[in-house]
C-alpha cells in the first residue's frame, strides 16, 4: 500500500518546533560571526548555505586565522554528510530532474529525522514544510544576532553555546531504533573523536559518515 505524502502547507506545522532552538543557534551564529565577517556576509550566509554545521565550521577557520579558501572547504567538508543522506531521501522524492533537485533542496538534518518514516522512506511534505520553517528560523535568528549581538557579546552567557549539540543529540536519540542503528551510532562516535585530535575541520564528520554504510542493501 502506498503512504500518502502529508501537503506541504501542512508539513510547516512540522516545523514549529524548530523554531526556538533554530532561531538560538542563529542569534549565536550572528553574534559570533559579526566581529570576523561583518554585518552583511552572515546574513547572506545563512540565506544562501542554510547549514549550521558548516558555518560555524567555517567561523571557525576564520577565527583562527585561517584562509577564505581554508574556510570554504572545511565547509564543504562538513556539508558531504548530505550525499548519503541524499541517496536515502531520493527515492520519495517525486517529478522530474528539476523537481526532484529543487525538492532535495529540503535535505536538512532536522527536517530528514522528521520526514522519516522509519521504513526506508520519506514524507517529503514533513521535510519540504519542516525545511521552510527552519531555513527562515535561521536567517532571522541570524539577522538579530547581527544586530542586537553589541548586547550578547558572549552567547555562553545565556547558554547558547550548549544549544548546538543538544540540538543534534536530540535527532539523534530520536534515529536510535534498534542494535544496528546504535552500532552506527558507537562506531561514528569512536571515528568521530578518535580523529578529532588531529584531522582537519570536516574531516571526522566524513569519516564518520562512513559508519552509515553499515546498514547499506542493495
Amino acid at each position: 500500500m502506498t503512504v500518502m505524502d502529508t501537503p506541504i502547507r501542512d508539513g510547516l506545522r512540522s516545523g514549529l518546533p524548530l523554531v526556538i532552538p533554530t532561531a538560538a543557534l542563529g542569534v549565536s551564529f550572528g553574534v559570533l560571526a559579526k566581529p570576523i565577517m561583518g554585518a552583511v556576509a552572515p546574513v547572506v550566509m545563512s540565506v544562501l548555505v542554510f547549514s549550521g554545521g558548516a558555518q560555524f565550521a567555517a567561523l571557525g577557520v576564520l577565527q583562527a586565522s585561517g584562509t577564505g579558501a581554508t574556510a570554504i572547504v572545511a565547509g564543504l567538508l562538513m556539508n558531504t554528510r548530505w550525499v548519503p543522506m541524499s541517496f536515502a531521501v531520493t527515492p520519495s522524492l517525486t517529478g522530474g530532474r528539476l523537481r526532484r533537485a529543487a525538492e532535495a533542496q529540503g535535505i536538512v538534518d532536522a527536517p530528514f529525522v522528521l520526514a522519516d518514516r522509519g521504513d526506508g522512506s520519506f514524507d517529503r511534505g514533513v521535510m519540504i514544510g519542516a525545511t521552510l520553517v527552519q531555513g527562515a528560523s535561521w536567517a532571522l535568528g541570524t539577522l538579530a544576532g547581527v544586530l542586537f549581538g553589541d548586547a550578547l557579546r558572549d552567547p555562553s552567557a545565556l547558554g547558547l553555546d550548549a544549544i548546538f549539540p543538544a540540538f543534534y543529540l536530540l535527532l539523534l536519540v530520536e534515529e536510535v531504533r534498534g542494535h544496528r542503528e546504535l552500532a552506527v551510532v558507537v562506531i561514528a562516535a569512536a571515528l568521530a573523536l578518535t580523529l578529532m585530535v588531529f584531522a582537519p575541520p570536516g574531516v571526522p564528520v566524513i569519516a564518520a559518515s562512513a559508519a552509515a554504510l553499515i546498514g547499506l542493501r542493495r
